[in-house]
Formats: structure tokens, C-alpha cells, sequence
């Protein structure tokens, strides 16, 4: 069961944790660590950055997880919905959740929604044979 599990969920359950321990309007801006570029110049990482990065990362699994058509991907579809209503729920409603960077998680948890979705809904096509097209 644990394999029908949004990955997505991981960097959610982390900003939250960090909303509420932290407070993510401070934490999300505090600079990890400063990468020295060839220009000269300096980028500094911020947990938020960190943070978007590894939802990318794992918006990249989901995705390739969402082409599965075995039963758990329904049941992930299913989990999926659910993880994006209470994303949406804490954008709106909680103060500490209302920044771009959980915009931005909230939007990864979207298009796997809609990924997983299309993905099944165009297999089920190709599954089903419905005798318009000659065989070769």
C-alpha cells in the first residue's frame, strides 16, 4: 500500500513541518549555502529553493510512475486528488502557507493530478479495440 503513496506528499509533509516548527515565511528564505559561479558572481541556495528542487526531482518519479497501469496507480490517482484538495485548502485558509514556494509545490501536486489522469485516460484508449481499424 505504502507503494501507492504520492511521493509528492514528502515535500508537503516537510513544508509543513517547517510552516509550523520555523514558520515558513522566515525559513524558506534562509540561505543554506552560496555556490560560487565562473562569472564571479555568487547564488545563494535558500531552503526554498532546496525545497522546490527536490519536488521537481520528485514530480519527475511521479510522473514516471503515473504511466503504470496496474491497480495501485489508480489508488495513487486517488491519493493524488486528495493531497492536492488539502494543498489548495492550506494555500487558502492557513496564514504560513500562503507563499510562492507552496504556490509552486501546490502546482507540482496539480499537474501530477492531471498527469495521472491523462496518462490512464490514453492507455485505456489503446487497451480497448473497438474494430474501426484494419489489422495489419
Amino acid at each position: 500500500m505504502f507503494a501507492a503513496m504520492p511521493l509528492l506528499a514528502l515535500p508537503v509533509i516537510a513544508y509543513t513541518l517547517i510552516a509550523v516548527i520555523v514558520g515558513a515565511q522566515d525559513a524558506m528564505t534562509i540561505k543554506l549555502f552560496t555556490i560560487h559561479m565562473p562569472t564571479g558572481a555568487d547564488w545563494g541556495v535558500a531552503l526554498g529553493d532546496l525545497l522546490l528542487a527536490t519536488s521537481l526531482v520528485v514530480l519527475f518519479i511521479e510522473l514516471l510512475k503515473s504511466t503504470a497501469s496496474r491497480r495501485l496507480a489508480i489508488i495513487n490517482h486517488s491519493l493524488s486528488v486528495i493531497l492536492f484538495i488539502v494543498c489548495l485548502i492550506e494555500f487558502l485558509l492557513a496564514p504560513g502557507f500562503a507563499t510562492s514556494t507552496f504556490f509552486l509545490i501546490t502546482l507540482m501536486v496539480l499537474l501530477d493530478v492531471l498527469a495521472g489522469f491523462i496518462v490512464t485516460i490514453v492507455s485505456a484508449r489503446r487497451d480497448v479495440d473497438d474494430g474501426t481499424r484494419s489489422r495489419p
